[in-house]
């Protein structure tokens, strides 16, 4: 999504985990935070950002207009997933499968945040492995680029030999018999 298309849209912001990291120097401590933050639309758009600065709110700051830049679209059908995928990052593992209505957002704290932002009512969820906010964090936005519309997946099996989809394949299914294949001596 370009910048355009995302102030269209009235955003929802979460803060996921916020770091402290201190930098020991002659004297003394010098402090200073990164913050991850999820930014959605409630209506399927996501993005994820990571921000470092000297302080919390500019952390913030930096963490949102990254996220804004990284927004991709999930589909949803009728305020769940349409099927169950496992996303996969480092060491963490996240499930997530569709819900039927009126179940709400069965999640841990990081999976519950970034399915309230990005708009999904009911779903049933489980981290395993790594409980690293980035990890989990990663694994959930790789599980939700898994997810395909029923739409997409019926008009994939629904292709024929016109649209390119192995016509050799496709002429030897219909004359009954398997695909020639020539040996070179």
């Amino acid at each position: 999504m370009n910048n355009e298309q995302v102030s269209e849209f009235k955003l929802i912001d979460k803060v996921i985990h916020i770091n402290r990291v201190a930098k020991v120097v002659k004297g003394g401590r010098r402090f200073s935070f990164s913050a991850l933050v999820v930014v959605g639309d409630g209506a399927g758009n996501i993005g994820v950002g990571k921000g470092k600065a000297n302080e919390v709110p500019n952390a913030i700051k930096k963490g949102l207009e990254r996220a804004k830049k990284k927004m991709f679209n999930v589909p949803l059908k009728d305020g769940t997933i349409p099927q169950m995928v496992e996303g996969n990052y480092g060491a963490g593992k996240v499930l997530l499968k569709p819900a039927s209505k009126g179940t709400g957002v069965i999640a841990g704290g990081v999976v519950r945040a970034i399915a309230e932002v990005v708009g999904i009512k009911d779903i049933l969820t489980k981290s395993i492995g790594s409980n690293n906010p980035h990890n989990v964090v990663k694994a959930t936005f790789n599980a939700f680029k898994k997810l395909r519309n029923p739409e997409v997946i019926l008009n994939l099996r629904t292709k024929t030999e016109k649209e390119g989809i192995a016509p050799d394949l496709l002429k030897a299914k219909n004359q009954n018999s398997e695909p020639q294949i020539q040996e070179s001596e």
